[in-house]
């Protein structure tokens, strides 16, 4: 998966402060719930909608100030006494796969990408709920019906699309929301076909939008979040360059300012 996995954030966050803006007109913070990456953690955000003329112009400057997107509110985690997500992006026009994920791009030789407009599609739907069975079968979204899934894809206030794969013969192999933003593309959710693990398709999928990025000359493919020793996130260290969003700004991941860096999976 290419995003987060996250419950969706409230759709009423309490109010705590107006910030600047025509585009933004509330901030506020979700209620407490347990952590989905780190156990015996709670996680809280702070969220504001997405709405009017400069819509798209704030969330280009919150995203690169590590928030992410969720229907027509941004989001950053606020979570007590825990600041283990870091938001994460790849270098696209630095990029170079390691062997391993050469072994992925061969394993999925014949994949085909199409971008197409951020419409809920039947064919999309079904995939989704295949791949919550047999990925998320207990995840917040595996209750999500047809109305929640069109609004995961429909609901956007800035340029939204979707990656459509296909395997050699047309058969639907996965498929990635992302935005528009404007220095990179941004992935907000990705689903594939369950029954192609072994061939990485999360994987998979990253590369093709890096060398999306790459096409519309765009510095970054945005990842969402990134946990230090979380297995659900070591996928995301895997694309170097990465960088990583805290106090001092973006910073490659292995000059970050604690000097820890990851190994290559």
């Amino acid at each position: 998966m290419t995003s987060d996995n996250r419950p969706l954030v409230s759709q009423h966050p309490a109010r705590t402060r107006a910030p600047h803006g025509d585009g933004l007109k509330f901030l506020g913070v979700t209620p407490l719930r347990p952590c989905p990456y780190l156990p015996g953690r709670l996680e809280r955000s702070i969220v504001t909608p997405l709405a009017g003329s400069r819509a798209e112009t704030a969330y280009d400057e919150m995203l690169s100030g590590g928030f992410r997107r969720s229907h027509l509110a941004a989001y950053r985690p606020a979570c007590p006494g825990c600041r283990a997500c870091v938001s994460a992006r790849v270098c696209a026009d630095a990029f170079v796969p390691s062997r391993s994920l050469r072994r992925v791009i061969a394993r999925n030789a014949g994949v085909a990408l199409n971008v197409l407009p951020a419409l809920a599609r039947p064919d999309h739907y079904a995939l989704f709920r295949r791949y919550l069975a047999a990925r998320h079968p207990d995840g917040t979204m595996a209750a999500m019906g047809r109305e929640g899934y069109g609004a995961l894809v429909e609901e956007s206030a800035v340029e939204t699309r979707l990656a459509e794969f296909r395997s050699p013969g047309g058969r639907l192999y996965g498929v990635c929301v992302f935005d528009l933003v404007a220095d990179g593309l941004s992935a907000v959710y990705s689903f594939y076909e369950p029954t192609r693990v072994k061939d990485s398709p999360g994987s998979y999928m990253i590369l093709r939008l890096v060398e999306e990025a790459r096409t519309r000359a765009l510095p970054y493919l945005y990842l969402g979040y990134w946990i230090d020793g979380c297995d659900k996130m070591d996928y995301k260290a895997r694309f170097r360059p990465l960088e990583v969003h805290g106090p001092q700004g973006w910073t490659i991941l292995d000059a970050r300012p604690d000097g820890q860096g990851v190994s290559d999976h």
